[in-house]
């Protein structure tokens, strides 16, 4: 079932971003609970507002991107295909593991 965040109270939205936090671990307790002009950390307030901000704007958009399918055109493959393997830096250390680096 798709639920828009659009229809969703702060509340929920809320426990939603908690939830989500904890799973990536991370502690929202650790922010202040009140503005500290020392260190201008947000405090859980901002977080949470700012995250619910997000929420309700950007994820229809990624969420209805989909990657194109590979067997239509030998473009769409192309794009797909850069997709599928994450970038490296260079030089990779990858070069090292398959023999491929000078010297190696």
């Amino acid at each position: 079932m798709s639920v828009s965040p659009a229809n969703l109270t702060d509340d929920q939205l809320n426990a939603y971003i908690k939830a989500r936090l904890v799973i990536s671990g991370i502690d929202l307790s650790l922010f202040p609970a009140t503005p500290d002009p020392v260190t201008g950390a947000p405090t859980q307030d901002q977080v949470l507002s700012s995250l619910r901000g997000f929420i309700r704007t950007n994820p229809a958009v990624i969420n209805t991107w989909r990657p194109a399918d590979p067997k239509a055109t030998a473009q769409n493959a192309a794009m797909l295909s850069q997709m599928l393997y994450p970038p490296l830096e260079y030089p990779s250390i990858t070069e090292a593991w398959t023999g491929k680096a000078v010297g190696a």
